[in-house]
């Protein structure tokens, strides 16, 4: 369901949308819709396309976002903070989340890079943690 709602997804309907209204409208004689739609829709379009090919998902959140907010807001570290924030969002144009640190730890492989799954908050003793 979430590679529905993508940034990449959006875009590309989006300038599907526009170039069939805008032929639709040249079509029917229409120049002044046809005009803006098509040059506007057609570069839309391959924008999302190109987005597309490139994009990674998040990882599958395990917990419910919701389930340890006041325990997130009340121990959890910057740097946990900081890593759900980036791990969580669309990527594009890279192979695995985490790359450069992967690559900084030398568990980078080229060929089969490695895969971040899935997310999981929990506590432990007393404090948020998170499970990658």
């Amino acid at each position: 369901m979430q590679a529905l709602f993508s940034p990449g997804s959006l875009l590309t309907v989006l300038g599907a949308v526009l170039t069939v209204i805008g032929s639709v409208a040249y079509a029917t004689d229409a120049p002044n819709l046809s005009l803006p739609t098509i040059f506007y829709g057609i570069p839309i379009f391959l924008g999302g396309l190109a987005l597309k090919s490139s994009e990674l998902p998040p990882p599958q959140r395990i917990t419910p976002a919701e389930q340890w907010r006041s325990l997130r807001e009340s121990t959890a570290t910057e740097g946990q903070l900081k890593l759900l924030k980036d791990v969580m969002r669309w990527r594009y144009g890279q192979k695995a989340h985490l790359e450069s640190s992967l690559e900084a730890l030398k568990l980078w492989d080229e060929q089969a890079p490695p895969q971040l799954q899935s997310v999981e908050e929990y506590e432990e003793e007393g404090r948020y943690a998170l499970r990658l």
